[in-house]
């Protein structure tokens, strides 16, 4: 069904629908009830997509994560939608499983999609495809990510103080053989964390007798965490405490230390990141690094509406301060 097939059935003109449709306010009651009438007696729907090529608006933001599978993202995503979609915006949602192949390609179908804006937490250290994306005219912030010296916004967590929270944390409770299980330093937020654990380090390790050993992930989801737990307790003293870069891997390794027999926090404290929905519902509950994940997605949205709004827009940084929820995880420090 057409437009113009809707215009016959009312004996309009197709101006008249169209104003119906895109200006309904200059159209009398009574046509414009015709209208809608024969509107819904056909069936007809309006095309985004022919609309788009003669307003040049698509309504879509695009989204780039890293790991929907993650509640961090989840929850960081609905802050976003809350905000964006009181301004008319959908929203078109990429996953790229931490992947910088993966997030090119996203990027280059939502640049086909004519998107109004995009927020995105990029999948590895380098900035310049994102830079040239947003200098194509596409409004873009980085969202869980540090714009650095780049002409972008960004809405970020200080993830360096974040690691240091969770190492000091460890060490004020006796431990001193502690291990950080990390993901892949090629993204940003693994880097800095392992950047704030060390950081601790520094500045009590030595005068606690701590020591601090790294173990990489290829990835930061739960089965990476569970399989890296013979690695774990096979380092030589094995560790007593164990800072994991997210919740998903903090998860894993509850699962691995548990089917290796060894107890949390009794055996081994766990201390995870993000604070993700179910952190707290855990056996034992667990300790972890709160990022304000629904606040971190509106702040980021707040930016892309403004740059958006057109002239006058700054580029600037919004930046929240990690908190450290202590649980039954970490204990009250080793036997």
């Amino acid at each position: 069904m057409t437009i113009r097939e809707v215009a016959d059935l009312a004996h309009v003109s197709l101006g008249t629908v169209s104003n119906v449709l895109n200006n309904p306010s200059v159209v009398a009651p009574s046509t414009r009830e015709r209208v809608r009438e024969a509107i819904r007696e056909a069936g007809f729907v309006r095309s985004t997509a022919a609309q788009q090529l003669r307003g040049g608006r698509s309504r879509t933001i695009g989204v780039v994560v890293l790991d929907i599978a993650n509640p961090f993202f989840t929850e960081m995503v609905r802050g976003a939608e809350h905000v964006l979609r009181d301004h008319g915006y959908v929203l078109m949602l990429c996953s790229t499983e931490e992947s910088p192949e993966q997030e090119r390609r996203y990027m280059r179908i939502l640049e086909e999609h004519r998107v109004d804006g995009l927020l995105i937490t990029p999948a590895e250290q380098d900035l310049d495809r994102v830079v040239e994306f947003a200098g194509h005219g596409i409004p873009t912030v980085l969202i869980d990510r540090e714009r650095g010296a780049q002409g972008l916004c960004s809405a970020t967590v200080d993830d360096v103080r974040g690691g240091e929270l969770a190492a000091r944390h460890l060490m004020e409770l006796g431990h001193r053989e502690i291990a950080f299980l990390n993901g892949p330093v090629t993204i940003r937020q693994c880097a800095d964390r392992r950047k704030g654990a060390r950081r601790a380090m520094r500045s009590l390790g030595q005068r606690a007798g701590a020591t601090l050993v790294e173990v990489g992930v290829a990835s930061t989801t739960v089965e990476h965490g569970e399989a890296a737990v013979p690695e774990l307790l096979a380092l030589d003293p094995p560790p007593t405490g164990v800072i994991c870069a997210n919740d998903l891997l903090a998860l894993g390794v509850l699962r691995g230390l548990a089917a290796a027999g060894r107890s949390v926090p009794g055996d081994v404290a766990v201390v995870g990141y993000d604070d993700v929905t179910f952190a707290s519902m855990l056996s034992p509950a667990l300790t972890s690094v709160r990022q304000p994940k629904y606040e971190l997605g509106a702040a980021a949205a707040e930016l892309l509406l403004e740059e958006t709004g057109g002239s006058g827009h700054e580029h600037r940084d919004v930046r929240f301060e990690p908190e450290l929820v202590v649980r039954a995880s970490s204990g009250s420090g080793p036997r």
